[in-house]
């Protein structure tokens, strides 16, 4: 297993995974300096040939890091009581508002823009004590599944610099699997978290609608919109999420269930007797054989453990492809109507093609006409896919499928398709419409490239998640393999 005292040198402390760093903080082996200070010296080295940051805040990072070391000093173990990522460097999707740092969601249209608040989830990150590095690159409003939409440039894969990191999260999946950073956050709509982190083999959490706030995040389709972290592995994700959930005054449709101890709730879980449920149509949607195969071993890997498999019936993911599309056309149209060059950065004539794409789709959908024809029709079936899953957990307590229907594609190749990114989000989307969670980590690779297996629970059960693939990653070590750019 991977242990702290092989990597306690500045060269390879950002190849520590949170845990592992947080243990060495409080033990004092090396400062938070030391390790903001290597994660710099990697985004330096790295990032210009896989291009994941938009923006790097190395001397504000520096000095939180010193702030952290003397806590730390002073108050020894104690200071990670109220503040549990004390000195673990981070970084954050750049549709998250930081304040006094430019925050653009890759978009020309905010080019400039620099919020006077933070986001929810990056204020209780940083009260928790974590320190942002920089912001990372996104598809422009997150419309996408490649991140080459960018109005900055495409981010690069870090295990092949030839294909794309998914995508929209991109940029935070590709520095946390290069370890330039110890975690970033994400978000997803439709399998912008959960994409990436099976494209990059990193971990990557999808909450239950409502469990992270969304204020303060730029609005892409507010009604499945889902804040969540991208990490280096399950254990990591359950420290972070527990940080970033919660409910917020700010965001009335954040959840007011209680935030439970992901990490303790998890490490008690045992898979003996736990009903992990097949569904027969996600296994019958067009695979790649490779991928395929890497699912079959780790549904294989489960049973070992003590799960029972159980194949269920549930509504094929084909039909949230239409169901997805219209509804997040129309509530994108909706939210980039607030853009108006006046408050936020430039006019609508610097809004990408992509962008104009989706405001003349919803804009179409809404009005007089059609309103019942499309948006009116796919909230009746959004009710079905509800129902599917809510029919599902009747009969299992998990369910496990592919994360994305193939490894990481060519760069360039998302261009020759307009539904690109709904065809290759297909086996997130029943999940997004429906609010549940679901979280994503490697199982294996294929072609050289990972391979993701995707768990999903009921709603607010994230901790029966965390508890499989506990399980799951105690048992392999595909989290632990690195690409081979950062071997050299």
């Amino acid at each position: 297993m991977w242990r702290p005292k092989e990597f306690l040198t500045v060269s390879k402390l950002n190849e520590l995974t949170v845990k592992e760093a947080l243990e060495g903080l409080k033990k004092k082996e090396f400062t938070s300096v030391d390790l903001v200070k290597s994660c710099l010296a990697q985004i330096e080295k790295f990032d210009p040939k896989i291009k994941a940051f938009l923006r790097v805040t190395s001397e504000s990072a520096i000095k939180k890091a010193e702030e952290a070391d003397k806590e730390i000093s002073a108050k020894g173990a104690e200071a990670f009581v109220n503040k549990p990522l004390l000195g673990i460097p981070y970084a954050a999707k750049d549709n998250y508002s930081t304040k006094n740092i430019e925050t653009t969601a890759s978009s020309k249209v905010l080019e400039g823009y620099v919020p006077p608040f933070d986001a929810t989830a990056i204020k209780k990150l940083n009260e928790a004590g974590a320190i942002l590095l920089g912001k990372t690159n996104l598809d422009a409003f997150a419309h996408g599944s490649s991140t080459e939409t960018s109005d900055f440039g495409t981010t690069f894969n870090p295990w092949d610099l030839s294909k794309v990191p998914g995508g929209s999260s991109g940029g935070s999946a590709a520095a946390v699997a290069s370890h330039m950073v110890l975690f970033a956050t994400g978000s997803e709509t439709g399998g912008s978290t959960r994409g990436p982190a099976s494209w990059c083999g990193v971990t990557g959490v999808k909450p239950s609608y409502g469990r992270v706030s969304r204020y303060g995040i730029v609005a892409m389709a507010s009604s499945t919109d889902s804040p969540g972290p991208l990490t280096k592995t399950a254990e990591d994700a359950a420290v972070v999420l527990r940080v970033m959930a919660g409910k917020d005054p700010l965001d009335a449709t954040s959840s007011p269930a209680e935030v439970p101890d992901y990490l303790a709730e998890g490490k008690s879980f045992s898979m003996k007797g736990v009903k992990i449920g097949r569904p027969v149509s996600y296994f019958e949607m067009e695979l790649e054989e490779g991928t395929r195969k890497k699912i079959d071993e780790a549904i294989e890997v489960f049973k070992s453990l003590g799960a029972e498999i159980i194949d269920v019936d549930m509504l094929s993911p084909k039909y949230s492809i239409a169901v997805y599309t219209i509804l997040q056309r129309s509530e994108v149209s909706s939210n980039l109507a607030r853009l108006d060059g006046i408050r936020y950065g430039h006019d609508r004539n610097s809004f990408g093609f992509e962008a104009k794409k989706r405001i003349m789709l919803g804009a179409y959908t809404l009005s007089s006409g059609y309103y019942d024809a499309y948006y009116a029709k796919a909230q009746k079936v959004r009710t079905l896919i509800k129902q599917s899953f809510d029919a599902a957990f009747e009969k299992v307590d998990l369910l496990v499928a592919p994360s994305m229907p193939c490894v990481a594609l060519d760069v360039g190749e998302s261009f020759n398709s307009p539904m690109f990114g709904e065809m290759m989000d297909v086996l997130n989307e029943p999940s997004c419409i429906a609010g549940v969670p679901g979280i994503s980590v490697p199982c294996g690779f294929y072609n050289g490239l990972p391979v993701g297996v995707q768990i999903m629970s009921r709603i607010n059960e994230e901790s029966k998640i965390f508890g499989a693939l506990f399980n799951y990653q105690g048992a392999t070590a595909f989290h632990l393999e690195k690409p081979a750019l950062i071997k050299e």
